[in-house]
């Protein structure tokens, strides 16, 4: 079963939450983290995009990085300040973004329960991610930054922290985004109920986002591991920081795609190319309505593809749109053989609407765009169930969760 305990949350005073609090660092660039953080000296940008007060162009992998990210860290504890709380609590965590909320669970997630499989991922990781993480994290001995799991709805689970929302909150806030923050601290005897019915009724948690986080907790385990002698298995390092949010809170949206040139093509020849095996015809905006098919932006103009072929002979990952997206537009037609490597193709965001991909293709700098419908997150999870693996940039989840508001120290 999976585990979320309470812990000794690291927190800002109330009236600092939202000076203290910042985007996840893998949703912005340097520069857009500079300026988010700009003449905001406790933004947590500086500790989870360090560069951004070191000179520009530096290697992001530079010793200096990780040492200005320590100083950050350290600097923002005691000036802002952050404290540890005594006891250990969990923490409710509700986001209301244009009038949607979704509340989770903050807690400590277990590093043995990620190398065991309990808690399932869906997508790949890439090394150097992993190995930036787990030094970050490391290097600050925090888990500043939390995963975001998902789990499949438990009424007693849904009743208990519905009751914390009634309570006074420890911090809420609206960012400047416009997305409302509120955490509440459960006392420890709520937490520990809480944790217990965690233990007893959820089998397993869903990573949603932050696979490259979790990836790094399990490595930063084992790395802390052999330097203790006494160890085992209960120490804090074991342990890594999340959010868990019932999949009913959830919803995902689409992931789309720009593609910078055709390949050699015309417009005639991508249009004959596609006629092979898609039915193609105009259409007045790029919102697609169902699963199974997509439109793309192309010369001022939206088209709607919808296959000839039969999607559901595929198996699970061969039905997800960017699969046979991948394998039947963008390898053979626009040359795009592998997208988690390739230079010629950018994904954006369902958070920047179907406009982005207007203006991208409007600008010059891409040639043609993709819009999607978003995958479910019940395919999410009979993905993960079978131990499988998503194409790159399938999900994207709305509203992001905040650094800096509860970190776990270790």
């Amino acid at each position: 079963m999976a585990t979320l305990l309470p812990f000794h949350g690291l927190l800002p005073t109330p009236e600092r939450a939202a000076e203290v609090s910042a985007v996840p660092y893998d949703v912005v660039n340097s520069a857009e983290a500079a300026e988010l953080a700009a003449g905001k000296p406790y933004s947590f940008l500086h500790v989870s995009r360090p560069e951004i007060d070191l000179e520009p162009g530096i290697d992001l992998h530079d010793d200096r990085v990780y040492a200005q990210a320590k100083a950050a860290f350290d600097r923002i504890c005691a000036e802002a300040p952050l404290t540890e709380d005594p006891g250990k609590h969990l923490y409710v965590y509700r986001l209301i973004m244009k009038g949607r909320s979704q509340t989770g669970v903050i807690g400590a997630a277990s590093a043995a329960e990620y190398n065991a499989g309990i808690i399932k991922k869906h997508e790949k990781t890439r090394q150097d991610k992993e190995d930036d993480r787990t030094r970050h994290v490391m290097t600050l001995r925090s888990h500043t930054g939390p995963a975001f799991f998902t789990y499949r709805a438990v009424p007693r689970i849904n009743e208990l922290v519905r009751a914390e929302c009634g309570k006074p909150a420890l911090f809420d806030f609206t960012s400047p985004d416009g997305i409302r923050h509120t955490v509440w601290r459960m006392d420890e005897a709520a937490s520990r109920r809480l944790a217990e019915y965690f233990a007893s009724d959820v089998p397993v948690f869903y990573i949603a986002d932050g696979h490259h986080r979790s990836a790094a907790a399990a490595r930063t385990a084992a790395e802390c591991a052999p330097h203790n002698p006494r160890h085992n298995g209960t120490e804090e390092y074991n342990f890594f920081l999340t959010v868990a949010f019932p999949d009913s809170e959830l919803a995902i949206m689409p992931y789309n795609r720009a593609v910078k040139t055709l390949n050699g093509l015309d417009e005639a020849g991508v249009l004959a190319a596609l006629d092979r095996e898609f039915t193609v015809s105009a259409c007045a905006d790029g919102e697609v309505a169902r699963p199974g098919e997509f439109k793309f932006y192309l010369n001022g103009q939206w088209r709607l593809a919808v296959p000839k072929f039969d999607i559901a002979r595929f198996d699970e990952i061969g039905r997800l749109d960017a699969s046979w997206l991948q394998d039947r537009v963008l390898a053979p037609i626009l040359g795009i053989a592998d997208p988690r490597t390739s230079t010629g193709i950018d994904f954006i965001g369902g958070i920047r609407g179907t406009k982005e991909l207007v203006r991208l293709v409007d600008s010059g700098s891409h040639a043609i765009a993709f819009s999607l419908h978003a995958v479910t997150l019940e395919q999410l999870m009979a993905i993960a169930d079978a131990g499988k693996i998503m194409p790159p940039k399938s999900t994207w989840f709305e509203p992001k969760l905040r650094d800096g508001l509860v970190s776990h120290n270790f």
